[in-house]
């Protein structure tokens, strides 16, 4: 890398690596899905051209990220390495820790519903249903997929199949109740469901019991 803070530290040898501005939210967008350059482009909204470039590039060098031939055509796409996917825990962990600066909203920023691929997938780590469903989350007219089984939940952007339910709400109230900071009674006239409620009621109340258990 460019620069380094020249210390024998995990931290400081991690931080020379991914501590450059852009490059974590760069891991992540690969995290949702490998990506195209413009797709990482428009996904991370605000980065100049010429600053992703060398960002990949240094990210690539370090062994972060790699370059793939996208699943249509031929162009090239971009991909997390194996050890590049570790990050997803250290991500995730600052997700949590983020949820009291996350739930005052937007206030401005930039949002792109994508990311909630991402926050949700934290937020649910290590809980469970009993209850089998695949329910929908709709923020800013983008459809995202919560599978639930008894071994965790699963989030990715919808993949076409059908839903047991539709929960639309903006994005604040989302995250409330996936980290059991907000539960369902909580947010009459805020969240509007379609479909099968018990489903919904499931796994955000099964969430929301299991994380205050965690915090006794």
């Amino acid at each position: 890398m460019s620069r380094s803070y020249g210390q024998y530290c995990g931290l400081a040898r991690a931080l020379d690596v991914v501590g450059d501005r852009w490059n974590l939210l760069i891991v992540r967008q690969l995290l949702i899905a490998p990506a195209r350059y413009r797709e990482l482009l428009d996904g991370l909204g605000g980065v100049a051209t010429n600053l992703l470039t060398d960002r990949l590039r240094d990210l690539e060098t370090a062994g972060v990220v790699e370059r793939r031939l996208a699943e249509e055509g031929n162009a090239i796409a971009y991909a997390l390495t194996p050890w590049g996917a570790e990050l997803r825990e250290p991500i995730e962990s600052l997700v949590r820790w983020s949820t009291p600066l996350m739930m005052r909203g937007p206030d401005g920023d930039r949002f792109h519903a994508e990311w909630l691929v991402v926050a949700l997938r934290a937020l649910f780590t290590g809980k469970a249903s009993a209850h089998r469903s695949t329910v929908g989350v709709a923020v800013d007219g983008r459809l995202l997929q919560l599978s639930a089984t008894p071994s965790g939940v699963e989030v990715s952007l919808h993949d076409g199949r059908d839903l047991d339910a539709v929960v639309r709400a903006e994005a604040q109230i989302v995250l409330g109740l996936a980290a059991g900071e907000l539960a369902l009674n909580d947010t009459l006239g805020l969240v509007e469901i379609e479909g099968d409620a018990a489903a919904v009621q499931a796994l955000f109340n099964h969430h929301r019991s299991s994380h205050a258990s965690s915090d006794r």
